[in-house]
């Protein structure tokens, strides 16, 4: 082999290290693109509920994700990823709540019962179904803060009693005292609404 030839595959050959840093970069950057598309509607929903204003909730998820970016070296250590994006976005929402002290003007309920689940139904079936969520969103909101928190993490999130303990930080025990007390309180709202019709 001569010397140019020598000095041109010298030149060609790329070190193991940068194709194993790009190929660990590329394999991150795939895994948070996943994560987006899986659990953006979800994460939305979830700032939704505590911020209850549209942009505020697009801008927590984006926050929730650009964390996500920041510690993506992480993503693989993660035993539940559904579990983890809440809690950051949960996290990033009560913080705000606790910045702004009010609660905004607007509760545009009609905003979250549009984001839920709806598949496979007629246009006069979802009219229905949006009314019928709109109306049990609005019994949600009646109840007490932290029984509010707990049955929308619960059934609208289907988080166990230990994935919203994780995601709160308190005891699954609370969670589920908690959850006891949201569904009467909902029993009752929903029985006291049913009886004015």
């Amino acid at each position: 082999m001569s010397t140019s030839q020598a000095l041109f595959a010298g030149w060609m050959e790329i070190p193991k290290s940068a194709v194993d840093h790009e190929a660990r970069q590329y394999a991150e950057e795939q895994a948070l693109a996943e994560l987006v598309d899986q659990y953006a509607a979800t994460l939305y929903r979830v700032a939704f509920s505590v911020l209850r204003n549209v942009s505020d909730a697009e801008d927590a998820v984006q926050e929730a994700f650009l964390r996500v970016l920041r510690h993506r070296e992480q993503i693989g250590e993660v035993r539940d990823a559904r579990v983890w994006l809440i809690r950051i976005v949960w996290n990033i929402v009560l913080d705000r709540k606790r910045r702004a002290k009010t609660r905004p003007e607007t509760d545009d309920v009609a905003e979250l019962a549009r984001v839920l689940p709806a598949g496979g139904l007629s246009a006069d079936e979802r009219a229905i179904a949006a009314q019928h969520h709109t109306h049990v969103l609005r019994c949600v909101d009646q109840l007490p803060a932290k029984e509010r928190e707990v049955l929308f993490l619960s059934a609208f999130e289907e988080l166990s009693s230990v994935e919203i303990a994780d995601v709160l930080g308190i005891t699954e025990s609370s969670v589920r005292s908690r959850l006891f007390r949201a569904r009467n309180l909902m029993a009752g709202l929903l029985n006291h609404s049913r009886s004015l019709r």
